[in-house]
């Protein structure tokens, strides 16, 4: 198979420093790229080699092509690694880099743009056999258009951005006169966040579960699905702590669901490492969008099935395929994932500043993921994750026991961090049991809040 000989990893943080391990591993050469605010960052300081690519602003930087292609060609980097969020789902990209003779570690940039439009990627995914949340054809364009269709799907409905992403651009009505005000509303924000403000609408679902599907294509035509990943403990939309396998399903709907979506990428001839997202409620599986990329939480499926996903994208990338077939893959115990981030645990706030004391958890089943260390400063211009910290167990029961132990262990000095809260999570019965869904950590913090 053509061999990719030194990856530029296009990102920062924690998942540039884990891209960097597996480049390692590999026997990869690999380039940091990094503005001036992460000169000190861990990656930096790992990589064979570093290009400097702007100024603090991401997008004076981190999204900046002109300066990624350039420090490719500067270093000879003959594939980038885009990580998540940045450029990773952005198609321009893709092109630019295929246009340079550059192996971009993803899909392709056609599945990029089907699935990165949410109103195309839902009629995509009829066509593929994928079951959808009931809900509009298209963009709903009007007033009349919305309560038309709220009257057809029944209230309450979801108003959302066909461009959007982290809760911008969504908004529930429970009634014909809310629906005027949230579609008005939902338009304004989407146009605000992403330039675009078409809208489409769908049937809002009282206590369902947030379920993703991680599965990995070869391009060719053969794709596998590695199980299910449940991230409904959320606040605004944005997951907080993830586990696999989820509480809620039980083998039979596990393999179905999989297989569903692993036929899905195989019509798709889908390439590289994808997640399928969807709403679970009452035994049902509701379609919402396809990340085209790594997920921050991946590392909660490599514990359970023992595949590191970010050489499965390396080795796909190559030419090289699938390292396993359907059969081949193993689902044993189970594990879950803390996004640790540098903010108050209450208020949310974010927290920069200087980390005074670090040190991390260990033991069987613990893994951390994070560049952070003792001195570093963490910059106010990013995503306030400092780390993820995933533990394994053979049960679910020992994961949690292990988690709260690994949790006791974790210190981080000098800034606010959101440790406090999964000490707090760790402890809840309801946690314990299982039995929550995408409302529960929100209707949790209102209780609980001071």
């Amino acid at each position: 198979m053509p061999m990719i000989s030194k990856i530029l990893i296009a990102n920062r943080g924690e998942i540039a420093l884990r891209v960097l391990r597996a480049c390692k591993e590999l026997g990869i050469a690999c380039v940091a790229v990094h503005s001036t605010a992460d000169a000190d960052a861990m990656h930096v300081r790992l990589a064979d080699e570093s290009v400097c690519i702007g100024p603090p602003p991401a997008r004076d930087s981190y999204l900046n092509i002109h300066q990624i292609v350039a420090a490719c060609e500067i270093t000879g980097a003959d594939a980038v690694h885009p990580g998540y969020g940045f450029l990773s789902e952005n198609a321009k990209f893709a092109d630019i880099l295929d246009a340079h003779g550059i192996t971009f570690i993803g899909p392709t940039a056609e599945h990029i743009r089907l699935m990165g439009d949410k109103i195309t990627a839902k009629l995509t995914a009829v066509e593929l056999g994928i079951p959808v949340v009931p809900g509009s054809d298209g963009e709903v364009k009007t007033e009349t258009d919305a309560l038309r269709t709220a009257a057809e799907i029944g209230y309450p409905v979801l108003i959302k951005a066909t461009a959007g992403g982290g809760g911008r651009g969504m908004k529930v009505a429970t009634s014909a006169d809310e629906l005027v005000e949230a579609w008005s509303t939902a338009r304004t924000e989407a146009a605000a966040a992403f330039g675009n403000d078409a809208v489409y609408m769908e049937k809002y679902l009282s206590t369902p579960r947030h379920i993703e599907v991680q599965v990995f294509g070869d391009g060719e035509g053969n794709a596998v699905h590695l199980g299910e990943r449940d991230c409904s403990l959320q606040r605004r939309h944005q997951k907080v702590w993830e586990e696999a396998n989820s509480p809620a399903l039980n083998v039979e709907q596990r393999m179905n669901i999989g297989q569903i979506c692993a036929n899905a990428m195989k019509k798709l001839k889908y390439r590289g490492a994808g997640t399928i997202e969807f709403l679970y409620e009452n035994g049902e599986f509701y379609f919402i969008e396809m990340n085209t990329r790594l997920q921050v939480e991946h590392p909660v499926t490599e514990a359970i099935t023992g595949i590191d996903l970010v050489h499965e994208q390396i080795r796909v990338a190559s030419g090289g395929g699938l390292s396993v077939t359907q059969d081949e893959v193993h689902f044993h115990g189970h594990a879950i994932e803390c996004r640790i981030n540098a903010e108050d645990a209450r208020t949310f706030v974010p927290s920069p500043g200087t980390i005074t004391h670090f040190h991390a958890p260990g033991g069987l089943g613990v893994r951390i993921d994070s560049g952070a260390y003792q001195g570093y400063k963490i910059p106010p211009y990013y995503d306030s994750l400092i780390g993820k910290l995933i533990v394994h167990g053979r049960t679910r029961v020992e994961c949690m026991m292990r988690l709260r132990r690994a949790l006791d262990e974790f210190v981080v000095d000098g800034i606010k961090t959101t440790l406090p809260l999964f000490q707090d999570l760790v402890s809840n019965q309801d946690i314990a049991n299982g039995d929550y869904d995408i409302h529960w950590l929100e209707n949790y913090l209102a209780r609980t809040s001071v």
